[in-house]
């Protein structure tokens, strides 16, 4: 009964978001959540990659070993060209938004604040953290999120206890990072959002490039068969051909749009156990003491050496 709740409510709150806010109900992570029971594929992509198809560089910083319930922190970094604007559902520009997901190992989850350090708390002052369903706390999202104030994303991570949870081993795990910015351009559903190339599904001849419904365009093709056909152009693209054109199936219609794209990368941490630590100082002291025996011992050789006149 909670599940249908959870998805009734699900429901309504997209369909509200696609009513009063379209520009932003398409950048949310939602259309993941409700579509796919995990964010990364057997092949290792992250599904975002299924809507955001152009690629660009994320980076992400993780510590090369945490100890065990302890609180660090997972950065990731999303570059752009600073002030940049993408076209919104509405076909006007709007500020670039950010998102991203942290995929972590069995165990680790998002840091509860009242863990989180003076510092953690002013590196995430405005971003708002949530779980990819109610049972992976250990996949985190944020986003949509304003560009320009958002290039690095701090993450505030807690590591597991394996003295605590049995499931729990020391040792090195994956983190899978990906970072978006920008609309994607396509729906869930296989249909081009406004902020993607559109081409020509007919050779022949443009007859007409008339308007449309809600600032949409229709460009009229009559194909080489003799047919009508009709190619219906959302507002946001600008159309790049001109009646008279001659076109071939395929050929590009509008200039791209898309300023934003998505990347996805791998990071390791190792969960360190507190006794490997000690043995290592341990080994580190006893070869000190080594070492300075072996002087020691070379000094008073030479002495003896020196007396009896070797």
């Amino acid at each position: 009964m909670s599940r249908f709740i959870t998805s009734f409510l699900g429901s309504l709150f997209l369909s509200a978001s696609i009513l009063l806010a379209p520009a932003a109900s398409w950048a949310y992570p939602f259309w993941a959540q409700q579509n796919y029971e995990n964010p990364r594929e057997a092949t290792g992509k992250i599904v975002c990659a299924n809507c955001h198809l152009a690629k660009m560089t994320t980076q992400a910083e993780v510590p090369q070993s945490v100890g065990a319930d302890s609180v660090f922190k997972a950065v990731v970094k999303i570059p752009f060209k600073a002030n940049t604007n993408e076209i919104g559902a509405d076909g006007s520009e709007v500020p670039l938004q950010v998102g991203a997901v942290v995929m972590l190992p069995d165990g680790f989850k998002l840091a509860p604040q009242d863990r989180w350090t003076d510092e953690i708390k002013e590196e995430t002052s405005g971003v708002f953290f949530s779980q990819y369903s109610e049972d992976q706390d250990n996949i985190i999202l944020v986003g949509p999120l304003p560009g320009d104030k958002n290039k690095e994303i701090v993450f505030p991570i807690l590591s597991p206890d394996p003295s605590v949870d049995s499931n729990i081993h020391f040792g090195k795990y994956s983190i899978h990072v990906g970072g978006n910015r920008g609309r994607g351009q396509v729906y869930p559903t296989g249909e081009k959002s406004n902020n993607s190339i559109f081409t020509a599904t007919e050779s022949g001849e443009i007859t007409s490039i008339a308007p449309g419904e809600n600032g949409a365009s229709i460009i009229t093709v009559q194909t080489d068969k003799g047919e009508t056909v009709s190619e219906t152009i959302p507002v946001g693209p600008s159309i790049i051909v001109n009646v008279g054109d001659k076109i071939e199936s395929g050929t590009i219609l509008t200039n791209d749009p898309n300023v934003g794209g998505f990347g996805q990368l791998d990071a390791e941490v190792v969960l360190q156990s507190p006794t490997r630590i000690f043995g290592l100082l341990a080994f580190f002291v006893a070869v000190s003491i080594a070492q300075i025996l072996l002087v020691l011992k070379k000094k008073q050789v030479e002495k003896v050496q020196a007396a009896e006149g070797i």
